[in-house]
């Protein structure tokens, strides 16, 4: 399954010119500030906007090629949608807000699907119930199906959980992480929240200000330190894919396999062997020379430096190689001098284990795709 975009249009001032490719199924984030362009995007793959100029492709199928006059109408193109509010029929139950795009679908799935969607989504208790009497992250679940059972070949997520607090995420993510895992659809999902980006994505798109800044899988993008103004602010950090190895059920830890060693997290509730993404923030993150004898640091990972930047400030963000991944380490200038840091010197990067907490580590099960982004 392909998904190909490159979009150009003009706003008053404001100018759109993004591009990426997707190779395979999975979920590519489109990341960015509010304002950046990302909901425009949605639109134009949509159909809900035609913009001055563009090529949009599913698998062959070019959907928007405006120097060949191509431009098939929204409701031909088989993209389902959800926005960050659930747009429900408040006078039809649940069941019939599901079977509505059920019937209208230019392939609808078999009816056993339509059951099979009811059970991945948690929403057979709600069927008789209407929207005005769902919590939000139901209702949420509700237009995921209903985008689900236009029978769609790519899903297009609009900031959908924008409108959430924590607790109707919680709520709503699992959800998600199942469909990202059991259905073959590439999934475009629009967010301006880290945390989901982290727990969702194989593949991240970043846009500023109209602009694809960077495209390419959600790991390697995130190591990058010169686009840390874009990915967290204070709070950038990069990826790291592990392994549950073991649980320590006594003090409440769990013992990760990565490639750069072994990494104490709190308890993680996932079975031995289960793959998982944690993000190690930078400033929680600190590097010696040499692996201290004796401390209450208890992830110790040797690697080499990779490389340093610095900026006019007091500040430096050293990239630390862990034998192919890379942890980012914020630290001074003045750290760097003393410790006489340079590319290619090995040293020790230390993390403390209660600072990988969920909402720093974002920990989450991968589903063992990685559609790659191509920037455009």
């Amino acid at each position: 399954m392909t998904l190909s975009v490159e979009i150009a249009h003009q706003f008053g001032r404001f100018a759109l010119d993004v591009g990426f490719a997707l190779d395979r199924p999975g979920v590519t984030a489109l990341f960015g500030a509010s304002g950046s362009g990302k909901s425009t995007v949605v639109n134009a793959i949509a159909g809900l906007l035609r913009p001055r100029r563009g090529r949009i492709a599913v698998n062959g199928d070019v959907l928007l090629d405006t120097d060949r006059g191509i431009a098939v109408p929204a409701r031909r193109r088989r993209i389902g949608t959800m926005f960050q509010d659930a747009r429900l029929f408040p006078h039809l139950s649940v069941h019939a807000n599901l079977l509505f795009g059920w019937r209208r679908a230019q392939a609808p799935a078999p009816r056993g699907d339509v059951d099979r969607l009811i059970d991945l989504l948690g929403l057979g208790p709600l069927l008789d119930r209407r929207p005005a009497t769902l919590s939000g992250g139901e209702r949420q679940r509700v237009a995921l199906g209903r985008a689900l059972l236009c029978g769609p070949r790519a899903l297009l997520l609009d900031e959908p959980l924008a409108s959430l607090d924590a607790a109707r995420k919680g709520e709503i993510l699992p959800h998600l992480e199942r469909l990202r895992d059991e259905r073959a659809l590439p999934i475009i999902y629009v967010s301006h929240a880290i945390d989901e980006v982290v727990r969702l994505a194989d593949a991240l798109v970043l846009i500023e200000d109209g602009r694809t800044v960077a495209a390419g899988p959600l790991v390697d993008v995130l190591s990058r330190p010169e686009l840390r103004a874009l990915t967290g602010g204070q709070d950038f950090g990069a990826v790291l894919e592990a392994t549950v190895d073991h649980h320590d059920a006594p003090f409440r830890l769990t013992v990760l396999r990565t490639a750069g060693g072994a990494l104490h997290v709190p308890l993680v509730e996932a079975p031995i062997g289960s793959p998982v993404r944690v993000r190690i923030r930078a400033r929680d993150v600190a590097v010696a020379l040499y692996p201290p004898e004796k401390s209450s640091v208890l992830n110790v990972l040797a690697g080499r430096v990779a490389d340093i930047r610095q900026d006019s400030g007091s500040d430096a963000v050293v990239r630390v190689d862990l034998g192919g991944v890379f942890l980012l380490a914020a630290v001074t200038r003045l750290s760097v001098h003393r410790l006489g840091l340079v590319p290619g010197q090995p040293v020790h990067a230390l993390v403390k284990a209660v600072a990988l907490d969920r909402d720093a580590a974002a920990m989450a099960r991968m589903n063992g795709r990685s559609p790659i982004a191509r920037e455009g």
